[in-house]
């Protein structure tokens, strides 16, 4: 039988440290496990945030211990990471992801072995710089940006709470009851977008969100005293939340626990937790300081930490005790244990109510039910009236809605102007969590971060609209959709210079081409009812990319020979050349430019015997996607090219030879007087399109081949 591992001697300071703690040596010793991992995981790889981790490893200890060890009895499990009642937890700090990783390796979580530990923010890992959804198992949202965590965990709020209210029966109350955590800085705090999002979760009484804020008064350049002096407290609870106030986890962690526990009694507002914590705890020169925020600690100042943490042996690099182990595996058995309670409760569910049961495996499972696009509108040329494009649009999401209950959301409002109203969806307020649309108020940044958490959540396709200008507010929440592979709809109505009246200031020039240069994002703009029809079936069948559906404001003439089924693939002639042979020009254009373009076809023909084709170009996305013999079959290359689209150039190049674009702010007048002084009207689109013929033709009839040049594929995969 082997001999039980020989006691370490304590230091004078853990002895010192143990004596002045209020709970038992092995709660403390597993709190400065926690720290001393995390700090060896930023030395080892030269790189990393160490304060923040060692603050909040507290906090951390609870949210990971069962409810029978003095815990918050978080739901979670490594067996299932992606059961549906999970209770999800947000480190929306995500710069202190060291602390998440070494938690979900304490709980078992493959992503997450030691191994990994020691390979953080390498590259390949799975312990990445900033957590990554796509990338760890038990991380649900991309985080690092901050702000963006807790107003994710806001839009996760609102998932439990309508799936809880659509699916949960009086015999089966507890299908979907979790709850969301949050761990959160300073810097959240002061982003403008948590602030948004947390408004509204005030306003919508989320009780089931707890958010834990790390008061530890430090940010980059030092303390906050440098920039952030408000009332925290007064300012969450003129929200609407419940603000409660822990002084001290340094020395014990009842008040924690007692505060946690009144966070999750308050049903009808959310909780935020204010708890003062010392940045870099036990490091004898840089406890407190921004020295421990966002650099190693050093070889000599983590051996001196673990010399004052009781538990730590200075000696050793990425230790857990079999103690410690053994407590944490209880821990996971015990979420283990409640996993397998609510799937047995699941199968009785399913017997009882085998529609709902079906309902929501689908839907979690992202698939689309068969028939969603049936009822999706076809125009009818000579028949249909015309209209701008956001009121096909309209019809559009209605007609998929019937199929789809999963969609869900709303506008920042603007819903009128958007023309995204569910018919017969009643709003999600907080005394109607079944409601399905969501009133975001003027929120655009926090309104796209709250859909990107909907989506994390599950059993959900969010959709949110505004005003494509507004894009910008919401830009740095969309480009987390693309980079967590969200499959969130963005409507952006009012698209061009097209909105009128009201000016400059609304009227989008370089955001189209700001949305298409993001990886992973979708933009489609779409010429009339039968494209529009195309770019719904598009974002829906975009389950792991963003789409942008972009909208005019004013009518788009109709189109004879427009396709749903051409428009899926990016790009196709909406108007073939007469004649046998090469078109003697092509010209390329989106949205409420495509009908002006056919209408210069005429002139261009009748007056100067030019043979035009006119391609209709939704998406540049997915054109680029087809087969080089499609692509070049729509788009020759060697053929005088021009595009024509109220918007800036940059982009067109690689597709056309010339461009009628946008390369000025706009200006505030009637659209068609707008259209016609900034060129695109019919007359000076058939004017340019001559005048590139005739250049080519000046030169020798040599047109540069814009398919014959070299592609890189530069990535080492």
């Amino acid at each position: 039988m082997e001999e039980p591992p020989a006691k370490r001697a304590c230091t004078d300071h853990q002895t010192a440290q143990l004596k002045a703690y209020k709970g038992t040596p092995l709660e403390l010793k597993c709190v400065n496990t926690i720290r001393a991992l995390a700090a060896d995981m930023v030395q080892k790889a030269n790189s990393g945030h160490p304060g923040a981790p060692m603050g909040c490893a507290p906090m951390a200890h609870l949210l990971w211990s069962s409810a029978a060890s003095g815990g918050t009895g978080r739901n979670h499990s490594a067996k299932n990471p992606n059961w549906w009642n999970r209770d999800r937890f947000v480190l929306s700090n995500g710069h202190a992801c060291a602390l998440q990783y070494v938690m979900l390796h304490l709980s078992g979580y493959e992503d997450c072995s030691m191994d990994q530990l020691k390979a953080f923010r390498q590259v390949g890992s799975s312990t990445p710089g900033h957590p990554e959804n796509f990338c760890t198992d038990g991380v649900e949202v991309c985080t690092g940006p901050l702000g963006q965590g807790i107003s994710n965990a806001v839009g996760m709020a609102i998932a439990a709470k309508h799936l809880g209210a659509t699916y949960n029966t009086t015999d089966f109350p507890n299908i979907i009851n979790s709850r969301t955590y949050v761990i959160c800085g300073d810097g959240c705090l002061q982003e403008g977008i948590s602030g948004e999002a947390c408004s509204l979760a005030g306003h919508l009484g989320l009780g089931d969100l707890i958010v834990l804020y790390d008061d530890n008064h430090i940010t980059i350049d030092g303390d906050t005293d440098l920039a952030f002096t408000e009332d925290v407290k007064m300012r969450y609870e003129s929200y609407g939340w419940q603000v409660l106030v822990v002084d001290d986890v340094a020395n014990g962690l009842d008040d924690l626990r007692a505060a946690i526990d009144e966070g999750k009694k308050c049903t009808d507002k959310p909780t935020l937790i204010k708890i003062r914590t010392e940045i870099g705890f036990g490091s004898p020169s840089k406890q407190g300081s921004a020295s421990s925020h966002g650099a190693p600690l050093g070889v000599p100042e983590i051996e001196a930490t673990k010399g004052r943490l009781y538990g730590c042996d200075p000696s050793q690099d990425f230790l857990v005790d079999e103690d410690v182990a053994a407590y944490f595996k209880e821990q996971a058995d015990a979420g283990d244990q409640a996993l397998a309670a609510w799937d047995a409760d699941f199968a009785k569910y399913k017997e009882a109510h085998p529609d709902k049961a079906n309902e929501l495996e689908r839907r979690f499972n992202g698939e689309i039910p068969e028939g969603a696009f049936d009822d999706l509108p076809t125009f009818v040329f000579g028949k249909d009236k015309a209209n701008a494009t956001r009121k096909f649009s309209e019809a559009c999401i209605n007609a998929v809605a019937k199929k789809m209950p999963e969609l869900m959301g709303g506008s920042a409002d603007l819903t009128g102007s958007n023309c995204c109203q569910i018919k017969g969806a009643g709003d999600f307020q907080k005394d109607t969590p079944e409601g399905s649309t969501l009133r975001f108020g003027v929120r655009e940044h926090a309104m796209a971060a709250i859909c990107n958490g909907m989506f994390a959540y599950g059993g959900l396709r969010p959709f949110c609209a505004t005003f494509l200008q507004f894009a910008g507010y919401a830009l740095g929440a969309m480009r987390c959709s693309a980079l967590s592979k969200f499959g969130v709809i963005y409507i952006m109505t009012h698209d061009s210079i097209g909105l009128g009246e009201d000016g400059p200031t609304h009227q989008p020039v370089e955001m189209l081409e700001s949305l298409r240069s993001m990886p992973n994002m979708c933009v489609v703009r779409a010429a009339d009812a039968n494209e529009m029809a195309a770019a719904y079936q598009i974002a829906i069948n975009n389950v792991h990319t963003p789409t942008v559906i972009c909208c005019t404001r004013g009518t788009v003439a109709p189109l004879e020979h427009s396709s749903r089924d051409k428009a899926m693939k990016g790009a196709y002639a909406v108007i073939e050349e007469e004649g046998e042979g090469a078109p003697d020009l092509v010209m390329i254009a989106t949205g409420s430019e495509v009908w002006r373009c056919v209408d210069a076809v005429k002139a261009l023909q009748s007056n100067h015997s030019i043979r035009t084709r006119v391609v209709s170009m939704p998406c540049q996305e997915l054109f680029l996607e087809q087969s080089e013999e499609y692509r070049r079959s729509v788009l020759p290359g060697n053929v005088p090219t021009m595009s024509v689209e109220a918007s800036a150039e940059h982009g067109w190049h690689r597709f056309s030879h010339a461009q009628i674009g946008v390369a000025r702010f706009g200006m505030s007048g009637p659209l068609e007087q707008l259209f016609q002084k900034y060129g695109f009207g019919a007359e000076n689109i058939a004017s340019k399109g001559k005048e590139l013929v005739d250049f080519y033709k000046n030169l020798g009839g040599n047109v540069p081949d814009l398919n014959c040049r070299p592609t890189f594929v530069n990535f080492q995969a």
